[in-house]
């Protein structure tokens, strides 16, 4: 067998269980490549329980978290995590290594507690840039507190065997935190197994109430950090020009009764709103789709995020559309395969939606875009790929004679 694998995940998640599942498919694919993974994640159960779960072992520990609770409840859920996660790592024998992906940031004291105690070497993953993310949201004040976030941040990173970020400013960031470490990028993955670009289906149309020409879909956590109100500003726009456009918005959090609200006071009658999807719900939804929203505060940090969701507009092949300037952005402007929209000027991001409304060539065209960079760029089987090497310490990896650039300078 390969190398023992304790992946280290708070928040793991099935494709049946819907929400980010990018470490279901990370461990799946190195058990594929014959490693042993065992992962040690949480549920909001009052036990422990242990599941086999495609060929690796899931061990479910007992704390709470929703992103109903209030930042002290957050951070006991994390600092419990870190304190139950310890004791059982303690019983998993034969680990070569550790792959530890926050957020939140805490999860990095699991790390350096297993290199201290049993000297395994850690592999960190940064999927947000912890703590500069609550700090721009003032989430954390303080400046004890900040400057203590920042130390252990260091601390974690440089203390890692290697890094992996989601994103190039994620990348970017960690270089200048600790220039010394290796900072490997592997970003969200498209599922081009499991999505695929399709005409629509009458039975799902007429199911999801998407008879209008052009369906506009939001899909993802409703947060503080989403900020939701941008999308109602452009449905509202949408409805004074009176365009035939339905809005939804599909998912949970701690800010959904307020925009809820806000459409009614609003009166937002072509915004309808979907609950939480597993990964079924979201192709379904997405087959009844023209185009994908991608919202963010604007907070120069959360231009960094590596948002899953968008990744499965592109797999869908999906007119892409994003609210964020930095990495996204430049994506979907270099592979025509979608636009960002400034999102303080609703009346912009209309003109700027227009032309793919009025040519379905234009339209068309920017789907297949998007479908082709979801296979050639973003692929499942290229980010397990890239994985697979960085645990083989191997730091590029070529395919299609190709050198694929993951290593960063």
């Amino acid at each position: 067998m390969g190398q023992r694998i304790l992946y280290i995940h708070q928040y793991f998640k099935t494709p049946q269980e819907g929400g980010a599942i990018r470490s279901y498919y990370l461990a799946k694919g190195l058990v594929e490549n014959g490693f042993e993974v065992e992962m040690l994640t949480t549920h909001n159960e009052a036990i422990y329980t242990k599941a086999e779960i495609d060929g690796f072992k899931v061990h479910y520990l007992p704390v709470n978290y929703s992103n109903e609770m209030g930042f002290l409840k957050r951070v006991w859920s994390f600092l419990k995590f870190v304190r139950l996660a310890k004791r059982y790592a303690r019983n998993i024998e034969d680990i070569d290594k550790a792959y530890i992906t926050s957020t939140p940031l805490t999860v990095g004291l699991i790390g350096l507690w297993l290199k201290r105690k049993r000297q395994i070497p850690y592999i960190f993953e940064v999927r947000d840039l912890w703590p500069t993310a609550p700090i721009e949201l003032g989430a954390i004040k303080g400046k004890p507190l900040k400057n203590y976030l920042y130390r252990l941040e260091k601390r974690i990173y440089q203390e890692a065997e290697k890094i992996v970020a989601l994103s190039p400013g994620m990348r970017d960031w960690i270089k200048k935190v600790a220039p010394e470490k290796e900072v490997f990028m592997i970003p969200n993955m498209a599922d081009c197994q499991f999505f695929k670009k399709e005409l629509k289906d009458p039975k799902l149309v007429e199911f999801y109430h998407a008879n209008k020409p052009f369906v506009i879909t939001y899909l993802g956590s409703i947060g503080v950090t989403n900020h939701l109100e941008y999308f109602l500003d452009i449905a509202e726009e949408s409805k004074k020009r009176g365009l035939n456009i339905d809005f939804k918005i599909v998912g949970q959090g701690s800010r959904l009764s307020h925009i809820k609200l806000s459409a009614y006071l609003r009166k937002l009658s072509n915004v309808e709103f979907i609950g939480h999807q597993n990964k079924e719900g979201v192709r379904r939804i997405l087959n009844v789709t023209d185009a994908t929203y991608v919202s963010f505060a604007n907070y120069p940090v959360l231009a960094t995020n590596s948002p899953n969701k968008m990744f499965d507009s592109l797999a869908s092949g999906k007119l892409t559309i994003v609210n964020s300037t930095g990495w996204t952005k430049d994506l979907v402007e270099q592979y025509k395969c979608g636009f960002y929209a400034n999102p303080e000027k609703p009346a912009e991001f209309i003109e700027q939606l227009l032309p793919f409304m009025e040519q379905k060539d234009l339209l068309e065209t920017f789907k297949n875009n998007a479908r082709q960079i979801a296979e050639n760029l973003y692929s499942r089987k290229l980010q397990v790929e890239k994985l697979t090497r960085v645990l083989n310490n191997e730091s590029q990896m070529k395919t299609n004679g190709n050198e694929v650039y993951i290593l960063t300078a």
